[in-house]
């Protein structure tokens, strides 16, 4: 109804791995970079377009005006470079049915089923009731804070074409986009289904348990870079940071509790330091697990200076002062993993709480 749809015919280079028209400044060899193995396809016909391109100007200018709106702040740089060299295109929105004939027809015309990129955006206005729910749809979208996760190979996507659909509805656009990097196999090269160099996170889960695994992609993958997974990286960190960094020192601080102090620690105002707070809020996953590290450091520190184990025969009252104050430390690191590692959280505060040893490790050393 805005006037910003039309029909035409084209030919575009098509990678059928992103889904997504490829121009020439994006190949690389004449191949898409990420799915190098992929011959581009040759798609000539005629479909709908979105007349994305009038929206270039007010794109560039709502980056200025919130510098915040990708995250990382390079990506935002990406995008800004991007539409101001390549500039922002129109883009197809419909395939032909005769060749597509599973799609979602395009309304009013049997012969055009929608585009993916098209017809998929679409869907995080529409899974909040836009547009037949509006008070539902305002209150998640409009007075809300919608944040979206993408992988930097969406960048264009949500951060430049669905914005400016948006723009040309009359909507409000999204509040941040968060661009991931890559998590890669074997050799540094990205896991796809099509290559087949994927892990089964179920098998992991089955084997570690839930908590070890939400461990390993919150703090040994970069929130915003490209990160390795192998078994062998994650057998190492889970040895290393849980087995014996958390869960040696939930025990050692539980056994010292349960065998000196008489009844169960009064729990104190817990003081989490603001950067774990700031770093969540700049949606930095991986700097808040490393603070919550460096207190279970700190702790393991205090341990190893203060001896209470040893102090307890012969300073009762200071070294049972010392252990509430180690039951403090990990009550409040208990809380901090409540966001990242829910249940050995609760696990954690209960033990501090009831003053117990734990029945059995936390994470057994594998």
């Amino acid at each position: 109804k805005n006037g910003y749809i039309y029909k035409k015919e084209y030919a575009i280079k098509y990678c059928v791995g992103c889904e997504l028209e490829k121009t020439d400044s994006e190949l690389v060899n004449g191949r898409c970079p990420i799915h190098p193995l992929q011959e581009l396809e040759i798609i000539q016909e005629e479909n709908y377009f979105f007349k994305a391109s009038a929206f270039q100007d007010k794109l560039l200018a709502m980056y200025d005006h919130n510098p915040n709106f990708v995250v990382p702040d390079f990506r935002l740089n990406e995008i800004k470079s991007l539409l101001k060299n390549d500039g922002l295109k129109d883009f197809s929105i419909s395939r032909l049915a005769s060749k597509m004939p599973w799609g979602v027809p395009v309304p009013n015309d049997a012969t055009q089923v929608m585009y993916v990129w098209f017809d998929a955006l679409v869907s995080y206005i529409s899974g909040l009731g836009w547009p037949d729910d509006l008070k539902k749809f305002e209150h998640y979208w409009k007075n809300g804070t919608p944040v979206q996760y993408c992988g930097k190979d969406n960048l264009r996507q949500q951060s430049a074409m669905w914005q400016s659909m948006l723009m040309a509805a009359g909507l409000p656009s999204s509040k941040t986009i968060i661009i991931n990097g890559f998590i890669t196999g074997e050799g540094g090269i990205k896991m796809s289904k099509s290559l087949g160099n994927t892990v089964d996170p179920l098998e992991i889960v089955t084997e570690y348990g839930i908590d070890a695994f939400r461990y390993y992609v919150a703090r040994e993958l970069s929130p915003f870079e490209d990160s390795p997974f192998t078994m062998e990286k994650f057998k190492e960190g889970y040895n290393a940071h849980l087995a014996n960094g958390l869960g040696n020192l939930v025990s050692r601080v539980m056994k010292m509790a349960s065998s000196n102090l008489s009844k169960p620690l009064e729990i104190s105002e817990i003081k989490i330091p603001d950067k774990f707070f700031k770093a969540l809020d700049s949606f930095n996953i991986q700097a808040a697990s490393n603070i919550i590290w460096e207190q279970i450091a700190k702790a393991d520190s205090i341990i190893q200076e203060k001896e209470p184990f040893k102090l307890v025969k012969t300073d009762k009252a200071k070294a049972e002062a010392i252990i509430g104050d180690l039951c403090q430390r990990v009550y409040m690191i208990g809380s901090m993993l409540e966001p990242i590692l829910p249940e050995t959280s609760k696990i954690i505060k209960d033990l501090v709480r009831e003053n117990q040893m734990p029945e059995k490790p936390l994470f057994m050393r594998k």
